[in-house]
């Protein structure tokens, strides 16, 4: 078989018509169907913090569920390039309902008591089962990165990336409210069968929605379920690509900090509901980064853009818990999640300009393999280490007179230094990026080569391949 690529600048058509249109039906279905996962997880997270108040237990489930992610997230991507996306989509989130169904069965019958009890497997076993139903879903996630290549002109993409962002904040707005009332006022129970009609709901929707894809190209006639090695080459093809992978890598590393501590801080401060309440209205801030990106764009280069915004990250997570005061954390936090956008719609808008459309999917799910497996490594090492050394240390007469003139009093100051040094680390590593080659090299690049296109065979179909 001929080599299938696409070139810049090779002629291919433009996206359909209508293309921002069915792009639009695609977001917003995805967007609910991550709504619901992720209040299903929200949920669980919170609920078992509360059953016994282990750092080192959500720390867990939260690195295992970007471990999950990390381990295939390759074979993700591969099945986005050789499918239709709508069927992945739909794929993905009918086995996610399988699962969460099983899940629930499973919870039924051998009590919330007994499956709160982390010296028991049961507590395990409906972890591992629910952490695979969340993953499943992340399958979408990468599709939907395609579609905007796919559906919506190339000069539109940064917007498109952007419309990501407010959809995603949107989803971690009513995610925490949601999750918090439900958990708080419901019990776990209800709230997984919530889940489940949720996500029925939204499969319903998906199969009404067209998206215009006539033909699948496959690269290089790759016919692997797992092609590691093909996302590999596609992004070494790119200078500097591959380190823009590696930064994102380093900088998730820091990211795990937050994820491991971030809910014991806040519901240290909160209860559970105010929790859910506070969370979005943190994530309203998710919004605002989004909409800013949609109708502005990233400038004219999207790589210094980022790394600027990953450097000012670093500087709100160090100071956001520098008091145990609770206006700050909502603030800081807020600031916090209004500035993640850029940084996410900067990579993705580069690796759509410069990767060929038939090769997104392994790029993004190479991409993915190693930013999510650096989370579970902080999560892991900073849960217990937090648990065990920093916050009682930090509880001791010693800790607080060493430190109280920075951080003040509170019973959570152990955490409050251990995202002080995760904030220095991430402003070192982001200006650190500014003195790489590889900075040039693609920012170059992205300036100077024309977009990549889909190609659309009209003969042939890849059904006959």
């Amino acid at each position: 078989m001929p080599d299938t690529q696409t070139h810049p600048g090779d002629g291919d058509p433009a996206p359909p018509e209508n293309g921002m249109r069915s792009f639009v039906h695609v977001l917003v279905n995805t967007a609910f169907a991550n709504i619901t996962t992720s209040f299903l997880w929200f949920a669980f997270t919170f609920w078992i913090y509360l059953e016994t108040r282990n750092v080192i237990a959500t720390g867990v489930i939260g690195g295992a569920y970007m471990l999950f992610i990390a381990l295939f997230s390759m074979m993700f991507g591969t099945l986005v390039d050789r499918f239709r996306k709508k069927a992945v989509m739909a794929w993905a989130t009918l086995i996610a309902f399988g699962v969460f169904c099983l899940d629930a069965v499973f919870f039924f019958v051998v009590g919330e008591e007994a499956i709160a009890d982390l010296t028991r497997p049961w507590f395990w076993i409906f972890a591992v089962v629910m952490l695979a139903g969340a993953v499943v879903e992340q399958l979408r996630n990468i599709a939907l990165s395609t579609t905007v290549t796919l559906l919506v002109p190339v000069e539109r993409h940064a917007n498109a990336n952007g419309m990501v962002g407010t959809v995603q904040g949107l989803a971690f707005l009513v995610t925490s409210v949601f999750s918090g009332l439900a958990v708080g006022r419901l019990g776990m129970g209800p709230t997984i069968l919530i889940a489940l009609v949720l996500l029925a709901l939204s499969l319903v929707h998906l199969l009404a929605i067209a998206i215009p894809e006539r033909d699948i190209v496959h690269a290089e006639g790759q016919t692997r379920w797992v092609d590691v090695a093909g996302g590999f080459r596609a992004v070494l093809a790119v200078p500097g690509l591959l380190t823009l992978v590696l930064f994102t890598t380093l900088n998730n590393l820091v990211g795990g900090v937050y994820m491991a501590l971030m809910d014991p801080y806040g519901l240290e401060l909160f209860s559970v509901e105010m929790w859910g309440v506070w969370l979005a209205v943190g994530s309203t801030g998710f919004i605002v980064g989004g909409v800013v990106i949609a109708r502005f764009g990233l400038g004219r280069n999207p790589i210094r853009t980022m790394l600027l915004v990953a450097a000012l990250i670093g500087v709100v997570g160090a100071v956001f818990t520098i008091r145990e005061w609770a206006w700050l954390y909502v603030l800081g936090f807020w600031v916090y999640m209004a500035f993640v956008p850029a940084v996410e719609a900067a990579e993705q808008t580069v690796v759509q300009r410069v990767t060929p459309y038939e090769k997104q999917g392994r790029v993004f799910g190479f991409a993915m393999t190693f930013e999510a497996a650096s989370g579970p490594v902080t999560s892991f090492l900073i849960a217990p280490i937090a648990e065990l050394w920093v916050i009682p240390y930090m509880r001791t007469d010693a800790g607080r007179q060493r430190w109280a003139w920075l951080l003040g009093e509170g019973d959570a100051r152990g955490i409050a230094l251990v995202f002080l040094c995760a904030g220095g680390v991430a402003v070192l590593l982001a200006f650190s990026g500014f003195l790489l080659p590889a900075y040039r090299l693609l920012s170059k690049q992205f300036a100077e080569d024309p977009p990549v296109r889909p190609r659309r065979r009209r003969r042939r179909r890849a059904a006959s391949r």
